[in-house]
């Protein structure tokens, strides 16, 4: 089969809130011809399938994720982004070249700036290492969300929802709405946040599933060493989420051991000069107007870089040390302007976090409410400025 070999200016992977956002300001500024990629058949990312209100900036409860990510479409299209569908980014054929394959066929695609928008992915039940039989009935959100709204498929009559976070109690709404009864939501945390109606199981872990042919229970454990089975034809598997870092992978991009994405700069640059990096593809999930603010923010960079603004050298890297697991941006060539997010694995009562590099203390800042590990820590980047260029690592601890 023939490869088509094409150039554009700005070649964004992903139509979701983050890639469209950045596509249209950067088309809107002139960056010359800015394209689109996405491979399901429609764009949009996750909101297209989330019937629930509370998107924007401010979240607006009567926003729903559908017409969210209208809008957000539409304005990349009203900006003169060339929107493709259906097209998927299998590797690279050089630094900024794309290989890539849709119905039309196999394309590399030269652009002067390459930004990954590539989003993120719930962790499955295979990856959260649950044994036993592989039955119907076993899902993540996003599978349960594109199974009711997009097929329009049933979900069973009594689901377990493995976790604890926002996201979980959006997919227990969205089982309530679809008529199946959620009879229980586990997390491995102290505490979480319940649903009226649905009891919640702190402390608690999925351990197997039960059934041939459809879904007939889930074994449970308590850290106190009690376990039972909870009878049910549906588990879901939320939140856990991953950042989709494939494509980043097979370019020889660096990623970062905490977030498990891309390693980026203040301003989305990653270790790969010419690669940007956004959104969910950075840190995992954070709500679709965070993901779009950072597609927003990063357009001025990629314009900078189309002028030939130089790429820096890395900087010191942010550290976090445990229970502290992962911060965006990873590494710091000059200070942030936008906030830092942080997050923990476990829930932190007041924390009172801080910055040292070398030694010397740089910032520190008490919280004063409880933060659970679904919520990012947003730190503001002022204290960035007192880092030292040429010095070691930026720690991060909470005490």
């Amino acid at each position: 089969m023939n490869t088509t070999d094409r150039r554009v200016d700005v070649l964004v992977i992903g139509a979701g809130p983050a890639g469209l956002a950045l596509a249209a300001r950067a088309a809107r500024a002139g960056a010359g011809r800015v394209e689109v990629l996405e491979r399901d058949q429609q764009p949009g990312g996750v909101p297209r399938h989330c019937h629930h209100g509370g998107f924007g900036s401010p979240p607006r409860p009567w926003l729903h994720g559908p017409e969210y990510a209208r809008r957000a479409v539409t304005a990349a299209l009203d900006a003169g982004v060339a929107l493709r569908t259906g097209v998927t980014a299998t590797g690279w054929a050089g630094p900024l070249t794309l290989e890539t394959t849709s119905p039309a066929g196999l394309e590399r695609i030269t652009a002067r700036a390459v930004v990954l928008a590539t989003g993120a992915r719930e962790r499955p039940r295979s990856a959260r290492l649950v044994p036993g039989t592989r039955p119907a009935g076993v899902l993540t959100t996003g599978e349960l969300q594109r199974s009711l709204h997009a097929y329009a498929q049933p979900a069973g009559r009594r689901a377990v929802l493995v976790g604890a976070e926002p996201v979980s109690r959006h997919a227990a709404r969205a089982l309530r709405r679809a008529g199946t009864q959620a009879v229980a939501m586990l997390t491995e945390h102290p505490r979480g946040t319940a649903l009226p109606g649905v009891p919640l199981l702190t402390r608690t872990t999925v351990t197997a599933l039960h059934g041939r042919g459809r879904l007939t229970g889930v074994a449970v454990r308590h850290q106190d060493g009690r376990a039972g089975v909870i009878a049910c034809d549906t588990v879901v598997f939320t939140g856990d989420w991953i950042p989709d870092h494939e494509l980043a992978r097979r370019g020889g991009i660096t990623l970062d051991p905490g977030t498990r994405g891309p390693c980026v700069d203040p301003a989305f640059r990653t270790t790969t000069p010419g690669v940007f990096a956004i959104g969910n593809a950075l840190h995992g999930a954070e709500p679709a107007a965070t993901a779009a603010a950072e597609g927003t923010a990063a357009a001025p960079a990629v314009l900078a870089h189309l002028t030939g603004t130089p790429w820096p050298t890395p900087g010191p890297r942010l550290l976090p040390e445990s229970p502290l697991t992962w911060i965006t941006p990873n590494h710091l060539p000059t200070p942030a302007t936008r906030p830092l997010l942080l997050r923990a694995t476990t829930p932190l009562p007041t924390p009172l976090l801080q910055a040292h590099q070398d030694g010397r203390p740089l910032w520190h800042h008490r919280f004063p409410t409880h933060v659970p590990p679904s919520r990012s820590l947003h730190l503001p980047p002022g204290w960035t400025r007192r880092i030292d260029g040429e010095g070691g690592p930026v720690i991060l601890s909470v005490s």
